[in-house]
Parts: structure tokens; C-alpha cells; sequence
């Protein structure tokens, strides 16, 4: 009689938990769900998300000089990269005497470590919040340095990030990250 009530109440108490809001979400959109709209979970600030390269603004070039330090270091080997003579530098508009001239990042095979970034010498590749680039077919997930340039700079908008050697300059020179980014200047 015992084990009755307590079987009882196990299955009370799981009917309940249905009456409440789910804790999976359906994905992409389903509609609603007990009354809640379906979206995508928010990612929070510290996500990992795809490598991107990054825009370096003051001399209109990426960061990257393609040191292939970064794809060395990777331990799937997902990271492909040629060099090229910097034409700026010729002109004397830029210190990097070589420059990225193609990239590209096979992304299912990237395992979101985080080495690229850490081994990067140039603070040319971030990790951004980017996790929505699911594709059908096997090698569109291959990204190539216009698509890795493009996501790296809407992650630099978003997340207002300035290089960490500016961040260092800046408290170097009494400025704070922040009075340097709004005056637009390099301290």
C-alpha cells in the first residue's frame, strides 16, 4: 500500500513539472510553447564562440600577418594561410611587412579550444559569440578571410574591443581603454 502512494505521487509530481515553463527550447522556431515564444537562448558575454580575424582601423588592414603560429598550434589542424608582401608598408602607411593574403578556418572541425587566440602574436584572431553557422552540406562551413574579416568586425563592434597592446598603451599613458576609444586616437 505503501509503495502505491509513493508511485502515486512520483507521477503527480512529474505532471506537474509539465505544467510549468519547459527547460529544453525548441530550435530554431516552433511557434509557442505553453504560452512562451520560442527564441534562441541569449549567449552570455564570456561565450566562446568561431574564430574570426580581426580589423586593425587605423591603417585599414587586418591584424593578421599569417605567422602561421596559430595554425601550427591548433591541435585539428582545421586552419589553412598564405602570406603576402604588404603594399601599405611599401608606401610607409604600415609597420606589418607581410600581410594575410588568403584564410580560411574549416569549422567543423574547429573544437573551440581557444589556442589560436592565446599563440597569436598580433592580436589577429578572437574568439567571438558567433555559434549559428549550421550548413547542410559538408564543406560550407569552410569560412574564407572576407567571411572571418566580416564576423571578426561585427564582433569588434558589438563588443567594443580594442586591441590588448592600445589597452596596455592607453594605461601606460594615463588614459583610461575608454577616453582612448572615444577620442579615436592611439595613445
Amino acid at each position: 500500500m505503501l509503495n502505491s502512494l509513493k508511485g502515486l505521487l512520483v507521477t503527480l509530481a512529474s505532471t506537474m513539472k509539465g505544467l510549468r515553463e519547459p527547460v529544453t527550447r525548441q530550435y530554431p522556431d516552433s511557434g509557442t510553447v505553453f504560452g512562451h515564444e520560442d527564441r534562441p537562448t541569449p549567449v552570455k558575454d564570456r561565450f566562446m564562440g568561431f574564430p574570426a580575424l580581426t580589423w586593425d582601423e587605423a591603417v585599414e588592414e587586418p591584424f593578421c600577418t599569417s605567422c602561421m603560429v596559430c595554425i601550427r598550434q591548433c591541435p585539428t589542424q582545421c586552419m589553412t594561410s598564405v602570406m603576402k608582401d604588404n603594399p601599405l608598408h611599401e608606401e610607409g602607411k604600415s609597420s606589418r611587412r607581410k600581410i594575410v593574403d588568403t584564410f580560411e578556418i574549416n569549422l567543423n572541425r574547429c573544437i573551440l579550444c581557444g589556442i589560436c587566440v592565446e599563440v597569436c602574436n598580433f592580436d589577429a584572431i578572437v574568439m567571438t559569440h558567433e555559434h549559428e553557422m549550421s550548413a547542410f552540406n559538408r564543406n560550407a562551413i569552410r569560412v574564407d578571410l572576407p567571411a572571418l574579416l566580416e564576423i571578426g568586425h561585427k564582433f569588434q563592434k558589438e563588443t567594443d574591443w580594442i586591441p590588448p597592446t592600445q589597452r596596455v598603451k592607453a594605461e601606460k599613458g594615463g588614459e583610461t581603454t575608454g577616453e582612448a576609444a572615444a577620442a579615436g586616437t592611439e595613445p
